[in-house]
């Protein structure tokens, strides 16, 4: 059975905000369609939730907290990206519940965007692929914190310190998901996409990664993605919808 077309994701909007667990997360995948957008004069923002100081084996926490904070920012350039903030949450140790909730709606009501993006909040990426439990965290409730922005009643004290509510999110866009309903086309951008990865150095090869392998990987599901779109690349992405156009 062939796979489920997959539509074009809307790109009537200007302001968007990337929130993920840790720096890499954009680049598995996301940067290219970033770079898309930047090139379209968008304005894209991305937070981390950690500084993914728990990802190199070799390298203990302190000294990798730096470092891959250092790898992100220039990554993030590479694709028009201006903007990173991380949080601090711990990495490898992140929960779902209000407190995340709470720092995640605090940043869409500061940035304020039409269109929030998130890595997959599922179980695994698809059989075999379990994912990792600060992605699920993390995705879960960037999903209910888009939402609960909007709601000058839930975590009042951040409207009550002047920080007002935002209701103007349309969509979430969940990057790696098993059940993908969109793309985005990132033919023009997939090159720019492989060295927004590879600017994290330090983290490949503590994987044991080279350059062939980063360049493989994100071949093989762009490909995967622009098949199911109709183009030679593409991004695939789960879009939940919270606002309707006539709506927003």
């Amino acid at each position: 059975m062939e796979p489920t077309p997959l539509l074009p994701v809307t790109e009537d909007w200007q302001r968007a905000l990337c929130v993920v667990a840790h720096p890499d997360d954009m680049e598995f995948g996301g940067a290219a369609a970033v770079a898309r957008w930047t090139r379209q004069g968008k304005e894209v923002t991305y937070v981390m939730v950690t500084s993914g100081e728990a990802g190199i084996d070799s390298t203990p926490p302190e000294q990798s907290r730096p470092l891959r904070e250092a790898e992100q920012i220039v990554s993030a350039q590479i694709v028009g990206v201006p903007t990173v903030e991380f949080l601090g949450l711990p990495d490898g140790t992140v929960e779902y519940g209000v407190e995340l909730r709470r720092v995640i709606a605090e940043q869409v009501r500061r940035h304020r965007p039409e269109v929030v993006i998130t890595l997959n909040h599922r179980d695994s990426f698809g059989p075999g692929m379990l994912n990792q439990p600060d992605h699920v965290a993390v995705g879960r409730a960037v999903i209910d914190a888009a939402r609960d922005a909007g709601n000058r009643w839930i975590f009042h004290e951040q409207v009550a310190a002047g920080l007002g509510p935002w209701d103007g999110v349309r969509q979430v866009w969940i990057l790696a998901s098993p059940e993908p309903t969109h793309a985005v086309d990132t033919t023009e951008t997939f090159e720019v996409g492989v060295d927004s990865l590879l600017a994290h150095a330090a983290y490949l090869v503590g994987l044991g990664w080279d350059e062939e392998r980063a360049r493989t990987m994100l071949e093989t599901s762009s490909r995967s993605g622009g098949e199911r779109l109709g183009t030679r690349y593409a991004a695939s992405v789960e879009v939940v919808v919270l606002r309707e156009p006539d709506q927003a």
